[in-house]
C-alpha cells in the first residue's frame, strides 16, 4: 500500500511539473507572438517617413503612443481590477486579439500619421493587458523559481518585440502594410493560443486593489525607492536603445560603406538576444541575488552604451559584436526589479507598487526616446547614445545602496 501510496503521489508530481512547464512555455509563445505589434510600426519607420513626410517628432511619435497607451491601459486595469473580474487566461487572449485588430486597422484605415498615432496608442492600451497579465498568470506557476519564471515571459516579450526586424528581413515583406498584417494576425494567433491552452497554476490569487493613498508611502519607503529608481535608469536606456539601434546601424553601415541589407536582421539579433540574457539574468537571481544580477547587467549594458559610440563608422563585425553584448544586457535585469517589488512591497499592496513602477517606467521612455533625435540633429548619431549612460549611472547607484540596506534579504529568499 505504502508503495503504490508513493507512486501515486510522484505520479502527481511528475502531472504538476509537466502541466506548468506547458503553460510556462505556453505563456511564452503567447507573449512573443503578441508583443510584435509593439514596433511593428517603428520596424518600417524609413518607409513611412517617407510616404507620410515624417520628421523625428513623428518618427518618436510612433513608439511613443504605444508607450503612452500602454500606461493607460495599466492604470485602468489596476483602477478598476480587471484582471480580477475577468479570467486572466481570458483577459490575455482579448487583449492579445484587440491589440491585433488594432494593428491591422493601420495598413487598411491609417492614411497619415494622426490616425495611426490613435490607433498605436490603442495597440499599447490592450497590451497592458499582455505583458503585466501574462506576469501575474506566471507567478500562479511559479514561488521559488519566480525570478527565473518571469525572466523567460520578459525573454519572449523582448524576442516578439524584435520580431518585426526579422519580417522585414524578407522581400516580401519590404511592403510596409504588409508587414503590419502580418505581425497583427501572430498577435491573434497568440490571443487563440491563450484561450485554448493556458490555465492559471495553483498558486493564484486576488490582486490587491490599486490604493492612491499607498503612493506617497512608496516614495518615502528607500528601499522601495531605490528599487524604482533602479528600474527607472535600466527604462531610460532600454526602449531608447531599442527604438533606435536600427537607424544608429543605417548611419555607422553608410559611413563604412557596409551593405544596409544587414539592418534588419542585424537589428533583429540585437534586440532578440535579450531573450536569453533574460532568462539567464532570472535563474541567476534566483541562485546569486536580485542586486548583483541587476548591477552586473546595468555595468555591461552601460559599457557598451558608450563602446557603440566609439566604435560607429568602424569595422562593422566589430561594432555588432558589442551591439549584440549591448542587446544581451540592456533587458537581462529587466524582470528582477519587478521581482525586487513583489518582495520589498506590503503584499496587501504590490498591485499598487507594480503598477506604479511599470507606469513610471514606460512614462520615462517617452523622454529619452523624444530626446535622441534632437541630440542626433544637434551632435549627429556617433555620440547620440552616449546621453543614454545616464541610466545605468543612476541605476547602478540605487541597486548597490539597495544592497547595504538591512531590506535587502527579503529579496531572493535572503540573497542579495
Amino acid at each position: 500500500m505504502l508503495k503504490i501510496e508513493f507512486i501515486s503521489r510522484a505520479s502527481n508530481i511528475d502531472l504538476k511539473k509537466s502541466e506548468k512547464i506547458q503553460n510556462l512555455i505556453l505563456l511564452s509563445l503567447t507573449e512573443m507572438l503578441a508583443m510584435g505589434v509593439w514596433f511593428s510600426a517603428s520596424t518600417v519607420v524609413p518607409v513611412l517617413t517617407q510616404i507620410w513626410q515624417l520628421d523625428g517628432a513623428g518618427q518618436a511619435w510612433l513608439t511613443m503612443s504605444v508607450q503612452i497607451g500602454f500606461v493607460a491601459g495599466a492604470f485602468f486595469s489596476a483602477i478598476f481590477t480587471i484582471a480580477d473580474r475577468i479570467p486572466a487566461h481570458q483577459l490575455l487572449s482579448g487583449s492579445s486579439l484587440a491589440a491585433g485588430l488594432t494593428t491591422v486597422a493601420i495598413p487598411l484605415c491609417a492614411g497619415s500619421l494622426l490616425p495611426a498615432l490613435l490607433l498605436r496608442f490603442l495597440s499599447g492600451f490592450f497590451l497592458a493587458g499582455v505583458y503585466p497579465v501574462g506576469m501575474k498568470l506566471v507567478a500562479t506557476w511559479t514561488q521559488k523559481d519566480r525570478g527565473l519564471g518571469i525572466g523567460l515571459l520578459v525573454g519572449a516579450l523582448t524576442v516578439g518585440s524584435a520580431f518585426p526586424h526579422l519580417l522585414h528581413t524578407f522581400d516580401q515583406l519590404q511592403n510596409w502594410k504588409l508587414l503590419l498584417l502580418v505581425a497583427a494576425l501572430l498577435a491573434i494567433l497568440g490571443g487563440g493560443i491563450s484561450w485554448l491552452f493556458v490555465r492559471t497554476g495553483p498558486y493564484a490569487s486576488k490582486s490587491p486593489p490599486f490604493n492612491w493613498k499607498y503612493v506617497g508611502h512608496i516614495f518615502r519607503d528607500k528601499a522601495l525607492f531605490k528599487a524604482n529608481l533602479g528600474y527607472l535608469g535600466h527604462m531610460w536606456e532600454l526602449y531608447a536603445m531599442w527604438t533606435w539601434i536600427p537607424l544608429f546601424l543605417t548611419a555607422s553601415f553608410a559611413v563604412s560603406r557596409t551593405s544596409l541589407h544587414w539592418v534588419s536582421i542585424l537589428t533583429f539579433l540585437i534586440i532578440a538576444i535579450g531573450g536569453l540574457g533574460s532568462a539567464i539574468a532570472g535563474s541567476l537571481a534566483d541562485r546569486f541575488g536580485r542586486t548583483t544580477v541587476t548591477i552586473g547587467s546595468l555595468l555591461t549594458s552601460g559599457a557598451c552604451c558608450l563602446l557603440v559610440c566609439v566604435l560607429y563608422g568602424g569595422n562593422p563585425v566589430l561594432l555588432t559584436s558589442f551591439c549584440l553584448l549591448w542587446g544581451f544586457a540592456v533587458v537581462a535585469d529587466s524582470a528582477q526589479f519587478s521581482a525586487c517589488i513583489s518582495e520589498l512591497a506590503d503584499p496587501e499592496y504590490i498591485g499598487t507598487a507594480l503598477t506604479l513602477q511599470t507606469s513610471l517606467g514606460f512614462l520615462l521612455t517617452l523622454i529619452s526616446i523624444r530626446m535622441l533625435p534632437v541630440i542626433v540633429a544637434w551632435i549627429g548619431w556617433q555620440w547620440a547614445f552616449s546621453f543614454l549612460i545616464i541610466g545605468p549611472i543612476i541605476g547602478i547607484w540605487a541597486m548597490y545602496s539597495l544592497r547595504r540596506s538591512p531590506r535587502s534579504i527579503q529579496m531572493a529568499n535572503g540573497r542579495r
